[in-house]
């Protein structure tokens, strides 16, 4: 063996380990599970590998994950005959967590130790687990790829700051995790407390899964108790089902065993919102298993971060992160997909040109998107909307063929309900429109308080017509992209037009006539005070309770949030003219009317139109010019 060395670990790595040594986990026999979920993947991945390589696998074929606690030694030793990893692979695997966003986790740290513990398996830290049971970690190591027995590997650490790791001589493939158990924990010593957790949480694992524990031997007719042999003879015995669930028949599969498959299967702590497992014979025959989690994972926003189905072919795992089965706006859906359609050895260039993976991908897409409807009839469907409703709404823009389903499953707060958790479906704002009702009627803002507080709602407000409201970064873009639902058209309530149709009845045209006309001076006057700051002067029919607004021509604007987010990536903008809309009986209005002195009437109508920008975009280019105005006007 070379001398090992001593490193320090990565400092969130550090700070997990602490959180762990403190029992986060408020079922503390999970370790067991991450750690036997890590070697089911450690053999998948060589099952993989042996494909194309069946000499990484002769010396010893038969893949088994073995468990061993020692009560002399007071050691848990967690075994499989998997992949294996080299030195440079366990200084990384085990020393960081590049790949699981810790720093990310660690902002999230509550302090509750309950919420705390389900954050864990989001951001993928199963190993570190093993600290919540032993003050001290050993892992033995050897590479399937490895050219000697000289290349095994020796890795330590007591989960305080620092580890050790080096060379050994090991004359087998796979990884042993030695766990030194503390004294408070040594009922995880117990062949019974093992084999229960096992059978709870790893009974679906498709590799053996044997635990080192007691023969019992019954009495040989004529023989008692007392006649057994004094040495107690132990032996390795199968403990779990190791048939990949997925193959079995739907209706022998209990719903806890498709929750623990589940948290197998992402590291999650907490059971799906909802799962659907299906098989499908015939020209293209598939087996799929998937689920929506509860809770969104911190990296969801990321497009940089791969997403994606596992992908097994005749029950071989070939790839994570198989991204080719499901659109992007469903990025959040887990699970797998296993076909006999595709070859052992098929790669990611042949996933993308293949018309197998297309037709999956339409198959799968459908399946989701009726989970999701099923959903959507259950009050589980606010935690889903919560959680992934942002990543939903890209779905109308990227999957024209679906748009009418995902549209269907789109939620918005709206003018029916104040409140901003309202979760009205295109459906629910549908069915309560009235007779005279043609469009359906929606507003983008900044936030829900400025969005509920908006002039631009006042007309229709008055005449009881229903507004959604919108506030995420996503919604501009996604109604810029989305011109109906069922025939109905999306009207923004800050464009030119309302297109209200019948809703204005032939008195109201009449009305809205006499008043261009009876204030065409002062339009003209407004006009000539704001010259080219603005793209035009009118008399508002929308406005009852404010002085003015400012809409663009068919409503081709963008939000001030939308603005500058896209001056923020440098992108210079053009300064936006607006249509200034005024509402002449207000008494802003009137007693800017009354100024006779051009100067005093140029402040008044300059205030007025800053007012009627500070309210649509919730900021001022000039605050400082306004201010100014302002105090001129308060000061007489």
């Amino acid at each position: 063996m070379s001398v090992s060395e001593q490193h320090g670990f990565q400092t969130e790595v550090t700070k997990l380990l602490n959180l762990l040594a403190n029992s986060l986990y408020s079922n503390k026999e999970v370790f067991l599970r991450e750690l036997i979920s890590n070697a089911s993947d450690a053999i998948d991945k060589l099952h993989f590998l042996a494909l194309t390589q069946p000499d990484l696998v002769k010396d010893d074929p038969n893949f088994k994950i073995r468990i061993r606690p020692d009560k002399e030694n007071h050691t848990l030793t967690i075994s499989d005959n998997g992949l294996g990893m080299t030195l440079d692979e366990a200084n990384q695997h085990l020393g960081t967590i590049a790949k699981s966003g810790t720093e990310d986790f660690l902002k999230h740290m509550t302090g509750d130790a309950q919420k705390d513990s389900q954050l864990i398996g989001q951001f993928g830290v199963g190993f570190y687990s093993s600290f919540i049971v032993a003050d001290k970690v050993t892992v033995l190591s050897l590479s399937a790829k490895a050219k000697s027995a000289e290349e095994g590997v020796i890795w330590e650490s007591n989960g305080e700051g620092t580890f050790t790791s080096g060379n050994v001589n090991r004359d087998h493939r796979g990884t042993d995790i030695i766990l030194h158990i503390k004294d408070s924990e040594s009922e995880f010593l117990d062949a019974w407390r093992l084999r229960e957790a096992i059978t709870k949480y790893s009974d679906h694992i498709s590799v053996p899964v044997e635990l080192y524990e007691e023969k019992y031997e019954a009495p040989k007719e004529g023989e008692d108790d007392k006649d057994k042999p004094a040495e107690p003879k132990f032996e390795y015995v199968q403990v779990n089902d190791a048939k990949a669930l997925w193959t079995r028949a739907a209706k022998e599969i209990k719903p806890e065993e498709y929750n623990e498959f589940y948290k197998h299967l992402t590291s999650d702590y907490q059971d799906p919102l909802t799962y659907a497992h299906n098989k499908v014979e015939g020209e293209l025959e598939y087996t799929s298993l998937l689920y929506i989690p509860r809770q969104a994972p911190w990296d969801l926003f990321n497009r940089d971060n791969k997403h994606g189905l596992k992908l097994f072919v005749h029950r071989v795992f070939i790839m994570d992160e198989a991204e080719q089965f499901l659109p992007n706006y469903l990025r959040f859906v887990k699970g797998l997909v296993d076909t006999n359609a595709l070859p052992l050895n098929v790669s990611r260039e042949l996933l993308q040109e293949s018309s197998v993976t297309r037709k999956l991908k339409k198959a799968l897409t459908k399946r989701v998107l009726s989970m999701l409807d099923k959903l959507a009839k259950t009050d589980d469907y606010k935690t889903f909307w919560a959680q992934f409703g942002n990543v939903l709404k890209e779905g109308p823009v990227e999957d024209y063929a679906n748009r009418e389903a995902i549209l269907k499953l789109l939620r918005f707060a709206s003018t029916h309900d104040d409140s901003a958790e309202a979760h009205v479906s295109l459906e629910d704002y549908v069915s309560r429109m009235s007779e005279k009702q043609k469009n359906i009627y929606y507003l983008t803002a900044d936030s829900y308080e400025s969005a509920l507080k908006s002039p631009y709602l006042e007309q229709l407000k008055q005449k009881g017509v229903e507004v959604l409201l919108m506030w995420d970064r996503v919604d501009e873009w996604l109604m810029g992209n989305v011109s109906e639902y069922a025939g109905k058209k999306f009207i923004s309530v800050t464009a030119s037009d309302l297109e209200l149709g019948d809703l204005q009845d032939e008195n109201e045209h009449k009305q809205e006539e006499a008043a261009k006309e009876q204030y065409k001076d002062l339009v003209e006057r407004f006009k000539q005070s704001l010259g080219d700051k603005v793209q035009d002067v009118r008399v508002s029919s929308r406005l009852i309770d404010s002085p003015s607004c400012v809409v663009a021509e068919n409503g081709n604007r963008m939000t001030a949030q939308m603005r500058r987010l896209i001056e923020a990536s440098g992108q210079k903008l053009p300064d936006e003219r607006f249509i200034l809309e005024l509402n002449p009986t207000h008494p802003l209005v009137v007693k800017a009317c009354a100024e006779t002195a051009d100067e005093k009437f140029n402040a008044w109508a300059s205030l007025i139109y800053q007012q009627a920008l500070l309210a649509d975009q919730g900021t001022l280019k000039d605050p400082g010019a306004f201010v100014k105005v302002l105090d001129s006007l308060l000061l007489g």
